[in-house]
């Protein structure tokens, strides 16, 4: 027998389905996070793009000297001191001086390199930049942007590549210029930049 209290199938409604999960947050502290995460990407993307830009000039010059290292020319060899004299002026930062560095140190009895702690030029006050720099000035000026020693006699080997005859680079062993290659590259690559 049929029990008349069980339902039928014919009976039985299908049940409605909840919305749906919304997946916006829902309080304010999540906004924050999303904000602030946003904010901390378009921040560091703004700043590697400005670090891209800033180091240009660096891209550039290890191009040329891969292009210069491939070739046998004493041109090349001529070339290197000329590319690094040409990355060092193109280094941001470099040609900021203090304003008035030179009336503070006539008002304290200081000479203005000891204020600026910039080399100076004999015209008294006017700043020196990177491309007036020769001998012992050149050197220390490539080592303090340096992370890595440099031979001591780096900027006269330099000065050796621009003014020496062409007999006297054509006597360079192979393995001193590959060395004179390796650390005008080392240097470009990293050389130290001012933030």
């Amino acid at each position: 027998m049929i029990n008349p209290n069980i339902p039928s199938i014919d009976q039985l409604v299908e049940l409605a389905s909840p919305p749906p999960v919304s997946y916006t947050p829902q309080t304010w502290g999540w906004w924050t996070l999303l904000g602030l995460a946003v904010a901390g990407v378009l921040i560091w993307t703004a700043r590697r793009y400005w670090i891209w830009r800033r180091d240009r000039y660096r891209r550039e010059a290890l191009v040329r000297l891969n292009q210069l290292q491939g070739s046998n020319e004493l041109s090349a060899l001529r070339e290197l001191p000329e590319l690094l004299k040409r990355v060092a002026i193109s280094i941001p930062a470099v040609h900021t001086y203090p304003v008035g560095a030179s009336l503070l140190a006539k008002a304290s009895g200081q000479s203005a390199s000891t204020v600026a702690g910039t080399p100076r030029s004999r015209a008294g006050s006017l700043p020196q930049g990177p491309g007036a720099l020769a001998g012992n000035d050149w050197q220390a000026f490539l080592q303090r942007h340096s992370p890595t020693a440099l031979p001591a006699d780096f900027s006269q080997q330099l000065a050796t590549l621009a003014y020496a005859p062409d007999a006297a680079l054509l006597a360079l062993p192979p393995v001193q210029r590959q060395q004179l290659f390796d650390t005008c590259k080392t240097w470009v690559e990293r050389h130290h930049v001012a933030v």
